[in-house]
Protein backbone atom coordinates (compact mmCIF):
# COMPACT_ATOMS: atom_id res chain seq x y z
CA UNK A 1 0.00 0.00 0.00
CA UNK A 2 1.71 3.30 -1.33
CA UNK A 3 0.88 5.58 1.75
CA UNK A 4 1.40 9.62 1.80
CA UNK A 5 1.99 11.32 5.17
CA UNK A 6 0.94 14.88 5.90
CA UNK A 7 3.93 15.75 8.20
CA UNK A 8 2.92 19.26 8.44
CA UNK A 9 -0.77 18.78 9.29
CA UNK A 10 0.36 15.91 11.63
CA UNK A 11 2.93 18.20 13.90
CA UNK A 12 0.53 19.44 16.55
CA UNK A 13 -0.30 15.57 17.64
CA UNK A 14 3.62 14.65 16.77
CA UNK A 15 4.56 17.24 19.32
CA UNK A 16 2.57 16.47 22.35
CA UNK A 17 2.89 12.59 21.79
CA UNK A 18 6.87 12.95 21.13
CA UNK A 19 7.25 15.29 24.38
CA UNK A 20 5.19 11.98 26.11
CA UNK A 21 7.75 9.76 24.79
CA UNK A 22 10.46 11.71 25.76
CA UNK A 23 8.88 11.80 29.11
CA UNK A 24 8.91 8.56 29.90
CA UNK A 25 12.37 8.40 27.86
CA UNK A 26 13.22 10.75 31.02
CA UNK A 27 11.82 8.88 33.74
CA UNK A 28 14.06 5.81 32.92
CA UNK A 29 17.65 7.88 32.88
CA UNK A 30 17.38 10.90 35.21
CA UNK A 31 18.25 11.10 38.52
CA UNK A 32 15.13 11.55 40.69
CA UNK A 33 16.41 15.05 41.74
CA UNK A 34 15.36 16.89 38.67
CA UNK A 35 13.02 14.62 37.28
CA UNK A 36 10.25 17.02 37.79
CA UNK A 37 11.63 20.27 37.02
CA UNK A 38 12.77 18.72 33.75
CA UNK A 39 9.28 16.69 33.27
CA UNK A 40 7.27 20.19 34.04
CA UNK A 41 9.48 22.40 31.56
CA UNK A 42 9.29 19.60 28.90
CA UNK A 43 5.17 19.44 29.01
CA UNK A 44 4.51 22.83 29.43
CA UNK A 45 7.07 23.99 26.30
CA UNK A 46 5.52 21.42 24.36
CA UNK A 47 1.72 22.57 25.09
CA UNK A 48 2.55 25.90 24.02
CA UNK A 49 4.55 24.69 21.24
CA UNK A 50 1.42 22.84 20.11
CA UNK A 51 -0.80 25.51 20.42
CA UNK A 52 1.35 27.75 18.38
CA UNK A 53 1.51 24.87 16.07
CA UNK A 54 -2.54 24.71 16.06
CA UNK A 55 -3.08 28.34 15.05
CA UNK A 56 -0.49 28.44 12.51
CA UNK A 57 -1.89 25.19 10.96
CA UNK A 58 -5.71 26.86 11.11
CA UNK A 59 -3.45 30.22 8.99
CA UNK A 60 -2.83 27.94 6.46
CA UNK A 61 -6.06 26.10 6.42
CA UNK A 62 -8.20 29.50 6.34
CA UNK A 63 -6.17 30.38 3.42
CA UNK A 64 -7.05 27.58 1.17
CA UNK A 65 -9.49 27.83 -1.63
CA UNK A 66 -12.17 25.79 0.24
CA UNK A 67 -11.52 26.34 3.96
CA UNK A 68 -14.05 23.64 4.77
CA UNK A 69 -12.44 21.15 3.23
CA UNK A 70 -11.03 17.79 4.61
CA UNK A 71 -7.26 17.56 4.41
CA UNK A 72 -6.02 13.93 5.12
CA UNK A 73 -2.91 13.67 7.28
CA UNK A 74 -2.76 10.23 5.79
CA UNK A 75 -3.96 8.44 2.51
CA UNK A 76 -3.48 5.56 0.69
CA UNK A 77 -4.47 5.68 -3.15
CA UNK A 78 -5.08 2.10 -3.13
CA UNK A 79 -7.81 2.19 -0.27
CA UNK A 80 -9.61 5.29 -0.93
CA UNK A 81 -12.21 4.49 2.00
CA UNK A 82 -9.94 3.00 4.45
CA UNK A 83 -6.67 5.05 4.05
CA UNK A 84 -7.66 8.09 5.75
CA UNK A 85 -7.60 7.49 9.24
CA UNK A 86 -7.10 11.26 10.66
CA UNK A 87 -8.24 14.75 9.08
CA UNK A 88 -7.67 18.03 9.62
CA UNK A 89 -10.58 20.61 9.13
CA UNK A 90 -11.71 23.50 10.46
CA UNK A 91 -13.51 21.38 13.49
CA UNK A 92 -10.56 18.84 14.39
CA UNK A 93 -8.13 22.57 14.54
CA UNK A 94 -10.46 24.01 16.56
CA UNK A 95 -10.69 21.32 19.08
CA UNK A 96 -7.36 20.54 19.31
CA UNK A 97 -7.17 24.47 19.99
CA UNK A 98 -9.46 24.14 23.01
CA UNK A 99 -8.29 20.85 24.35
CA UNK A 100 -4.68 22.39 24.04
CA UNK A 101 -5.76 25.23 25.70
CA UNK A 102 -7.46 23.57 28.82
CA UNK A 103 -4.69 20.72 29.15
CA UNK A 104 -1.81 23.64 29.63
CA UNK A 105 -4.01 25.56 32.25
CA UNK A 106 -4.58 21.94 33.88
CA UNK A 107 -0.77 20.98 33.65
CA UNK A 108 -0.15 24.67 35.70
CA UNK A 109 -2.02 22.89 38.43
CA UNK A 110 -0.84 19.45 37.98
CA UNK A 111 2.62 20.49 38.71
CA UNK A 112 2.18 23.33 41.40
CA UNK A 113 3.09 22.61 44.78
CA UNK A 114 1.84 23.79 47.75
CA UNK A 115 3.96 25.58 50.45
CA UNK A 116 4.09 22.25 52.57
CA UNK A 117 5.49 20.93 49.43
CA UNK A 118 2.25 18.27 49.21
CA UNK A 119 1.21 18.38 45.61
CA UNK A 120 -2.00 16.66 44.66
CA UNK A 121 -0.38 13.37 44.29
CA UNK A 122 1.07 10.00 46.07
CA UNK A 123 4.87 9.79 46.38
CA UNK A 124 4.58 6.62 45.43
CA UNK A 125 1.65 5.15 44.01
CA UNK A 126 2.67 1.62 43.68
CA UNK A 127 2.44 1.57 47.92
CA UNK A 128 -0.16 0.22 49.47
CA UNK A 129 -2.36 3.13 51.38
CA UNK A 130 -1.70 3.16 55.28
CA UNK A 131 1.63 1.02 54.53
CA UNK A 132 4.85 1.60 56.24
CA UNK A 133 6.49 2.29 52.51
CA UNK A 134 3.96 4.30 51.98
CA UNK A 135 5.27 6.60 54.91
CA UNK A 136 8.99 6.40 54.10
CA UNK A 137 8.27 7.42 50.70
CA UNK A 138 6.33 10.14 51.61
CA UNK A 139 8.72 11.68 54.81
CA UNK A 140 11.47 11.43 51.97
CA UNK A 141 9.75 13.90 49.92
CA UNK A 142 9.40 11.84 46.75
CA UNK A 143 7.57 12.84 44.03
CA UNK A 144 5.18 10.42 41.05
CA UNK A 145 6.71 12.48 38.23
CA UNK A 146 5.35 9.74 36.05
CA UNK A 147 2.32 12.12 35.94
CA UNK A 148 3.42 14.08 33.36
CA UNK A 149 4.18 11.59 30.23
CA UNK A 150 0.75 10.06 31.41
CA UNK A 151 -1.20 13.32 30.65
CA UNK A 152 0.69 14.05 27.53
CA UNK A 153 -0.44 10.80 25.94
CA UNK A 154 -4.12 11.82 27.08
CA UNK A 155 -3.56 15.12 25.60
CA UNK A 156 -2.36 13.42 22.45
CA UNK A 157 -5.23 10.92 22.49
CA UNK A 158 -7.89 13.64 22.64
CA UNK A 159 -6.16 15.45 19.59
CA UNK A 160 -6.25 12.28 17.49
CA UNK A 161 -9.84 11.44 19.14
CA UNK A 162 -10.83 15.18 16.91
CA UNK A 163 -9.41 14.48 14.20
CA UNK A 164 -10.25 10.95 13.71
CA UNK A 165 -11.78 9.71 10.55
CA UNK A 166 -12.24 6.20 10.79
CA UNK A 167 -13.77 4.33 13.34
CA UNK A 168 -10.41 2.20 13.98
CA UNK A 169 -8.37 5.09 14.28
CA UNK A 170 -11.05 6.91 16.51
CA UNK A 171 -11.33 3.47 18.87
CA UNK A 172 -7.48 3.61 19.45
CA UNK A 173 -7.27 7.81 20.22
CA UNK A 174 -10.37 6.62 22.51
CA UNK A 175 -8.14 4.45 24.03
CA UNK A 176 -5.07 6.22 24.10
CA UNK A 177 -6.71 9.06 25.93
CA UNK A 178 -8.74 6.72 28.18
CA UNK A 179 -5.96 4.27 29.80
CA UNK A 180 -3.85 7.10 30.98
CA UNK A 181 -6.61 8.58 32.91
CA UNK A 182 -7.81 5.49 34.80
CA UNK A 183 -3.97 5.62 36.08
CA UNK A 184 -3.83 9.13 37.13
CA UNK A 185 -7.41 8.98 38.87
CA UNK A 186 -5.78 6.53 41.47
CA UNK A 187 -2.59 8.61 42.26
CA UNK A 188 -4.76 11.03 45.00
CA UNK A 189 -2.06 11.90 47.91
CA UNK A 190 -4.87 11.88 50.43
CA UNK A 191 -7.67 9.12 50.42
CA UNK A 192 -5.95 6.91 48.51
CA UNK A 193 -8.38 4.52 48.98
CA UNK A 194 -11.33 6.47 47.78
CA UNK A 195 -9.37 7.69 44.78
CA UNK A 196 -8.64 3.99 43.51
CA UNK A 197 -12.20 2.65 43.98
CA UNK A 198 -13.07 6.17 41.79
CA UNK A 199 -9.86 4.43 39.42
CA UNK A 200 -11.73 1.35 39.52
CA UNK A 201 -15.08 2.63 38.76
CA UNK A 202 -13.63 4.48 35.93
CA UNK A 203 -11.78 1.39 34.58
CA UNK A 204 -14.69 -0.93 34.62
CA UNK A 205 -16.87 1.16 33.07
CA UNK A 206 -14.71 2.68 30.45
CA UNK A 207 -13.88 -0.61 29.38
CA UNK A 208 -17.54 -1.58 29.28
CA UNK A 209 -18.66 1.65 27.01
CA UNK A 210 -15.18 1.17 24.86
CA UNK A 211 -16.63 -2.37 24.25
CA UNK A 212 -20.06 -0.97 23.28
CA UNK A 213 -18.17 1.18 20.81
CA UNK A 214 -16.65 -1.22 18.94
CA UNK A 215 -19.22 -3.50 18.75
CA UNK A 216 -20.86 -0.77 17.56
CA UNK A 217 -18.25 -0.11 14.59
CA UNK A 218 -18.42 -4.07 14.05
CA UNK A 219 -22.40 -3.48 13.05
CA UNK A 220 -21.41 -0.38 10.72
CA UNK A 221 -18.57 -2.52 9.24
CA UNK A 222 -21.24 -5.30 8.63
CA UNK A 223 -23.63 -3.24 6.75
CA UNK A 224 -21.67 -1.13 5.21
CA UNK A 225 -17.59 -3.05 4.36
CA UNK A 226 -15.76 -0.28 5.46
CA UNK A 227 -14.97 1.99 8.92
CA UNK A 228 -14.14 5.03 7.46
CA UNK A 229 -16.88 7.87 8.02
CA UNK A 230 -16.63 8.91 4.58
CA UNK A 231 -17.02 5.42 2.88
CA UNK A 232 -20.27 4.74 5.21
CA UNK A 233 -21.72 8.04 4.06
CA UNK A 234 -21.43 7.18 0.53
CA UNK A 235 -22.06 3.99 0.50
CA UNK A 236 -25.28 4.38 2.79
CA UNK A 237 -26.49 7.71 0.05
CA UNK A 238 -26.19 4.49 -2.92
CA UNK A 239 -28.13 2.13 -0.53
CA UNK A 240 -25.50 0.07 -0.24
CA UNK A 241 -25.49 -0.30 3.26
CA UNK A 242 -28.16 -2.38 5.47
CA UNK A 243 -30.46 0.26 7.27
CA UNK A 244 -30.91 -1.84 10.47
CA UNK A 245 -27.52 -2.88 11.06
CA UNK A 246 -26.47 0.61 10.50
CA UNK A 247 -28.93 1.97 12.79
CA UNK A 248 -27.84 -0.51 15.09
CA UNK A 249 -24.37 0.36 14.96
CA UNK A 250 -24.75 4.44 15.33
CA UNK A 251 -27.01 3.94 18.48
CA UNK A 252 -23.52 1.81 19.74
CA UNK A 253 -21.12 4.51 18.93
CA UNK A 254 -23.37 7.28 19.87
CA UNK A 255 -23.43 5.13 23.56
CA UNK A 256 -20.05 4.88 23.98
CA UNK A 257 -19.55 8.66 23.75
CA UNK A 258 -22.42 9.33 25.88
CA UNK A 259 -20.30 7.46 28.74
CA UNK A 260 -17.61 10.11 28.03
CA UNK A 261 -19.33 13.04 28.44
CA UNK A 262 -21.52 11.48 31.28
CA UNK A 263 -24.36 12.05 30.32
CA UNK A 264 -27.23 9.83 31.69
CA UNK A 265 -27.79 7.25 32.24
CA UNK A 266 -24.16 6.37 31.64
CA UNK A 267 -23.02 8.99 34.06
CA UNK A 268 -22.44 7.04 37.06
CA UNK A 269 -19.00 6.97 37.30
CA UNK A 270 -18.91 11.11 37.21
CA UNK A 271 -19.08 12.07 40.34
CA UNK A 272 -17.61 9.25 41.91
CA UNK A 273 -14.53 10.10 39.76
CA UNK A 274 -15.04 13.55 39.98
CA UNK A 275 -14.59 13.12 43.79
CA UNK A 276 -11.88 10.62 44.26
CA UNK A 277 -8.92 11.60 40.93
CA UNK A 278 -6.38 14.67 42.43
CA UNK A 279 -8.23 17.41 41.65
CA UNK A 280 -6.02 18.57 39.10
CA UNK A 281 -7.12 15.55 36.70
CA UNK A 282 -10.41 16.40 37.73
CA UNK A 283 -10.26 19.71 36.46
CA UNK A 284 -8.24 18.17 33.14
CA UNK A 285 -10.69 15.31 32.49
CA UNK A 286 -13.52 17.32 33.10
CA UNK A 287 -11.85 20.41 30.57
CA UNK A 288 -10.12 17.96 28.21
CA UNK A 289 -12.42 14.51 27.75
CA UNK A 290 -15.63 15.76 27.42
CA UNK A 291 -14.64 18.68 24.67
CA UNK A 292 -12.79 15.86 22.78
CA UNK A 293 -15.93 13.38 23.06
CA UNK A 294 -18.21 16.07 21.99
CA UNK A 295 -16.58 16.87 19.18
CA UNK A 296 -16.30 13.23 17.94
CA UNK A 297 -19.93 12.97 18.93
CA UNK A 298 -20.60 15.47 16.19
CA UNK A 299 -18.41 14.04 13.35
CA UNK A 300 -20.13 11.07 14.24
CA UNK A 301 -23.45 12.35 13.87
CA UNK A 302 -22.94 14.61 10.92
CA UNK A 303 -21.27 11.61 8.55
CA UNK A 304 -22.87 8.32 10.62
CA UNK A 305 -25.96 9.43 12.05
CA UNK A 306 -27.13 11.61 9.50
CA UNK A 307 -28.04 8.57 7.20
CA UNK A 308 -30.27 7.23 9.39
CA UNK A 309 -31.54 9.92 11.64
CA UNK A 310 -35.21 8.47 12.06
CA UNK A 311 -33.90 5.82 14.39
CA UNK A 312 -32.42 8.80 16.74
CA UNK A 313 -35.46 11.12 16.82
CA UNK A 314 -37.14 9.22 20.36
CA UNK A 315 -33.29 8.26 21.80
CA UNK A 316 -31.75 11.96 21.31
CA UNK A 317 -35.11 13.62 23.10
CA UNK A 318 -34.65 11.01 26.25
CA UNK A 319 -30.87 11.67 26.58
CA UNK A 320 -30.89 15.27 26.65
CA UNK A 321 -34.01 15.44 29.09
CA UNK A 322 -33.00 13.01 31.64
CA UNK A 323 -29.63 14.50 31.49
CA UNK A 324 -30.25 17.88 32.01
CA UNK A 325 -33.24 17.00 35.03
CA UNK A 326 -30.59 14.83 36.59
CA UNK A 327 -27.81 16.63 36.45
CA UNK A 328 -30.00 19.60 38.21
CA UNK A 329 -31.67 17.96 40.58
CA UNK A 330 -28.85 15.68 42.10
CA UNK A 331 -26.57 19.06 41.94
CA UNK A 332 -29.22 20.45 44.48
CA UNK A 333 -28.81 17.98 47.23
CA UNK A 334 -24.69 17.88 46.95
CA UNK A 335 -23.03 18.92 49.71
CA UNK A 336 -19.25 18.23 48.56
CA UNK A 337 -18.08 21.08 46.28
CA UNK A 338 -16.31 18.58 43.97
CA UNK A 339 -19.48 16.06 43.57
CA UNK A 340 -21.38 19.45 43.00
CA UNK A 341 -18.97 20.51 40.17
CA UNK A 342 -19.54 17.19 38.46
CA UNK A 343 -23.62 17.24 38.30
CA UNK A 344 -22.93 20.70 37.15
CA UNK A 345 -20.90 19.28 34.11
CA UNK A 346 -23.86 16.43 33.57
CA UNK A 347 -26.14 19.31 33.32
CA UNK A 348 -23.91 21.22 30.85
CA UNK A 349 -23.81 18.01 29.00
CA UNK A 350 -27.07 17.94 28.51
CA UNK A 351 -27.32 21.63 27.28
CA UNK A 352 -24.86 21.12 24.48
CA UNK A 353 -26.14 18.01 23.57
CA UNK A 354 -28.97 19.53 22.23
CA UNK A 355 -26.54 21.61 19.91
CA UNK A 356 -25.69 18.02 19.02
CA UNK A 357 -29.17 16.98 17.96
CA UNK A 358 -29.34 20.16 15.74
CA UNK A 359 -26.37 18.73 13.65
CA UNK A 360 -29.52 16.65 12.15
CA UNK A 361 -31.56 19.40 11.15
CA UNK A 362 -32.58 20.14 7.94
CA UNK A 363 -32.02 23.69 7.99
CA UNK A 364 -29.63 26.14 6.21
CA UNK A 365 -26.73 26.99 7.92
CA UNK A 366 -28.10 25.50 11.35
CA UNK A 367 -25.09 22.99 10.99
CA UNK A 368 -22.21 25.36 10.82
CA UNK A 369 -24.42 27.30 13.58
CA UNK A 370 -24.19 24.06 16.14
CA UNK A 371 -20.60 23.55 15.09
CA UNK A 372 -19.52 27.11 16.00
CA UNK A 373 -21.46 27.63 19.03
CA UNK A 374 -19.95 23.66 20.57
CA UNK A 375 -16.63 24.91 19.80
CA UNK A 376 -17.29 28.16 21.81
CA UNK A 377 -19.46 26.44 24.77
CA UNK A 378 -16.71 24.02 25.53
CA UNK A 379 -14.03 26.67 25.32
CA UNK A 380 -15.91 28.89 28.00
CA UNK A 381 -16.64 26.02 29.62
CA UNK A 382 -13.25 24.43 30.06
CA UNK A 383 -11.78 27.44 31.38
CA UNK A 384 -14.79 28.16 34.13
CA UNK A 385 -14.04 24.39 34.99
CA UNK A 386 -9.94 24.17 34.99
CA UNK A 387 -10.40 27.82 37.09
CA UNK A 388 -12.77 26.21 39.88
CA UNK A 389 -10.77 23.42 40.18
CA UNK A 390 -7.96 25.07 40.41
CA UNK A 391 -9.54 27.02 43.49
CA UNK A 392 -10.27 23.73 45.16
CA UNK A 393 -7.11 22.91 45.15
CA UNK A 394 -5.71 25.53 47.24
CA UNK A 395 -8.66 25.70 49.94
CA UNK A 396 -7.78 23.31 52.85
CA UNK A 397 -8.84 21.88 55.48
CA UNK A 398 -7.72 22.58 58.68
CA UNK A 399 -8.57 20.50 62.61
CA UNK A 400 -8.43 22.35 65.89
CA UNK A 401 -4.62 21.95 66.33
CA UNK A 402 -4.41 24.14 63.29
CA UNK A 403 -2.94 20.82 61.15
CA UNK A 404 -3.46 21.51 57.45
CA UNK A 405 -4.87 18.33 55.61
CA UNK A 406 -6.30 17.89 52.28
CA UNK A 407 -9.22 20.15 50.13
CA UNK A 408 -11.95 21.07 52.63
CA UNK A 409 -14.22 20.17 49.46
CA UNK A 410 -17.44 20.11 52.02
CA UNK A 411 -19.77 23.18 51.44
CA UNK A 412 -20.14 24.36 54.52
CA UNK A 413 -16.17 24.39 55.47
CA UNK A 414 -16.51 27.42 52.44
CA UNK A 415 -18.25 30.28 54.73
CA UNK A 416 -16.42 33.38 55.02
CA UNK A 417 -13.96 32.58 51.96
CA UNK A 418 -14.38 35.90 50.94
CA UNK A 419 -13.41 37.60 53.80
CA UNK A 420 -9.93 35.11 54.16
CA UNK A 421 -9.09 35.11 50.76
CA UNK A 422 -11.15 37.87 48.29
CA UNK A 423 -9.08 36.83 45.16
CA UNK A 424 -10.00 33.32 45.13
CA UNK A 425 -13.54 33.87 46.85
CA UNK A 426 -14.17 36.35 43.94
CA UNK A 427 -12.31 34.32 41.31
CA UNK A 428 -14.87 31.24 42.16
CA UNK A 429 -17.46 33.36 42.22
CA UNK A 430 -16.97 34.71 38.33
CA UNK A 431 -16.79 30.71 37.28
CA UNK A 432 -19.58 29.81 39.21
CA UNK A 433 -21.51 32.77 37.47
CA UNK A 434 -20.38 31.29 33.71
CA UNK A 435 -21.35 27.66 34.77
CA UNK A 436 -24.72 29.48 35.71
CA UNK A 437 -25.40 31.44 32.36
CA UNK A 438 -25.15 34.78 34.11
CA UNK A 439 -24.37 37.76 31.32
CA UNK A 440 -21.06 39.26 30.55
CA UNK A 441 -19.76 35.68 31.68
CA UNK A 442 -18.37 33.46 28.77
CA UNK A 443 -21.08 30.84 29.96
CA UNK A 444 -23.81 33.05 29.27
CA UNK A 445 -22.45 33.76 26.07
CA UNK A 446 -22.10 30.01 25.13
CA UNK A 447 -25.74 28.98 26.82
CA UNK A 448 -27.04 32.07 24.29
CA UNK A 449 -25.20 30.56 21.25
CA UNK A 450 -26.48 26.54 22.20
CA UNK A 451 -29.71 27.24 22.69
CA UNK A 452 -30.03 30.03 19.75
CA UNK A 453 -29.50 27.33 17.51
CA UNK A 454 -31.53 24.66 19.05
CA UNK A 455 -34.51 27.23 18.91
CA UNK A 456 -33.41 27.33 14.91
CA UNK A 457 -33.13 23.57 14.49
CA UNK A 458 -36.74 22.97 16.24
CA UNK A 459 -35.72 21.77 19.38
CA UNK A 460 -37.81 24.72 20.92
CA UNK A 461 -38.95 22.67 23.82
CA UNK A 462 -35.79 21.39 24.82
CA UNK A 463 -34.40 24.59 24.79
CA UNK A 464 -37.54 25.54 27.38
CA UNK A 465 -36.58 22.59 29.25
CA UNK A 466 -32.71 23.95 29.76
CA UNK A 467 -33.63 27.45 30.81
CA UNK A 468 -35.69 26.34 32.97
CA UNK A 469 -32.64 23.73 34.66
CA UNK A 470 -30.44 26.75 34.06
CA UNK A 471 -32.21 28.91 36.40
CA UNK A 472 -32.59 25.89 38.78
CA UNK A 473 -29.14 24.90 38.79
CA UNK A 474 -28.42 28.68 39.60
CA UNK A 475 -29.39 27.72 43.08
CA UNK A 476 -26.64 25.64 43.92
CA UNK A 477 -24.06 27.97 42.79
CA UNK A 478 -25.75 30.88 44.60
CA UNK A 479 -25.99 28.66 47.62
CA UNK A 480 -21.92 28.44 47.49
CA UNK A 481 -21.41 32.14 46.90
CA UNK A 482 -23.88 33.05 49.53
CA UNK A 483 -21.68 30.64 52.09
CA UNK A 484 -18.24 32.41 50.81
CA UNK A 485 -19.41 36.06 51.41
CA UNK A 486 -22.37 36.24 53.21
CA UNK A 487 -22.37 33.70 56.18
CA UNK A 488 -19.86 33.60 58.81
CA UNK A 489 -17.42 30.75 59.52
CA UNK A 490 -18.51 28.64 63.01
CA UNK A 491 -14.90 28.32 63.64
CA UNK A 492 -11.58 28.43 61.27
CA UNK A 493 -11.91 24.99 59.44
CA UNK A 494 -10.03 26.08 56.16
CA UNK A 495 -7.01 27.39 55.18
CA UNK A 496 -6.07 28.89 51.54
CA UNK A 497 -2.36 27.43 51.08
CA UNK A 498 0.23 29.53 49.35
CA UNK A 499 1.96 27.37 46.16
CA UNK A 500 4.71 28.36 43.40
CA UNK A 501 2.58 30.32 42.03
CA UNK A 502 1.31 28.24 38.77
CA UNK A 503 -1.97 27.74 40.19
CA UNK A 504 -2.57 31.42 40.72
CA UNK A 505 -1.13 31.60 37.00
CA UNK A 506 -4.21 29.17 35.99
CA UNK A 507 -7.03 30.86 37.67
CA UNK A 508 -5.90 34.29 36.73
CA UNK A 509 -5.54 33.17 33.11
CA UNK A 510 -9.02 31.41 33.23
CA UNK A 511 -10.79 33.88 34.93
CA UNK A 512 -9.74 36.25 32.30
CA UNK A 513 -10.59 34.45 29.85
CA UNK A 514 -14.13 34.18 31.37
CA UNK A 515 -14.50 37.78 31.79
CA UNK A 516 -13.00 38.53 28.46
CA UNK A 517 -15.21 36.08 26.56
CA UNK A 518 -18.73 37.38 28.05
CA UNK A 519 -17.57 41.00 27.25
CA UNK A 520 -16.12 40.62 23.97
CA UNK A 521 -17.27 37.43 22.42
CA UNK A 522 -17.50 38.23 18.94
CA UNK A 523 -13.60 37.87 17.81
CA UNK A 524 -13.45 34.78 19.04
CA UNK A 525 -17.02 33.77 17.87
CA UNK A 526 -16.28 35.16 14.36
CA UNK A 527 -12.92 33.38 14.52
CA UNK A 528 -14.15 30.23 15.48
CA UNK A 529 -17.32 30.35 12.72
CA UNK A 530 -15.16 32.02 9.90
CA UNK A 531 -13.14 28.53 9.61
CA UNK A 532 -16.41 26.86 9.11
CA UNK A 533 -17.59 29.01 6.04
Amino acid sequence: MNLTINWLASLPLIIVLGAGVLGTLLEAFLPRSVRRLVQVVVSLLALAAAFVTIIWRWTDLSHQQTPGMLRPLSIAQEAPFSGVAFVEDGFSVMGQAVIVLCALLSFMLIADRTSLRDGAFVASAATRPGSAAERESTEAQREQTEIFPLALFATGGMMAFVSAFDLLAMFIALELLSLPLYVLSATARRRRLLSQEAALKYFLLGAFSSAIFLMGAAFIYGATGTLSFYGVAILAQQQQATVLFLAVGAIMLVIGLLFKVGAVPFHSWTPDVYQGAPTPITGFMAAGTKAAAFIAMVRVFAWIVAVVPESFQIFMWVIIIATIVVGTVMGLVQDDVKRLLAYSSIAHAGFILIAVKSVLAHVNGVQLAALGSIVFYLLAYGLATVGAFGVVTLVRSKDSDGNIGGEATKLSHWAGLGKTNPFLATAMVVFLLSFAGIPLTAGFIGKFEVFSTGIVAGNSVLVIIAIIASVVTAFFYFRLIQLMFFTEPETEQIEVVSSEGLSIVAISAALAGTIVLGIFPSPVLNFITGIFQ
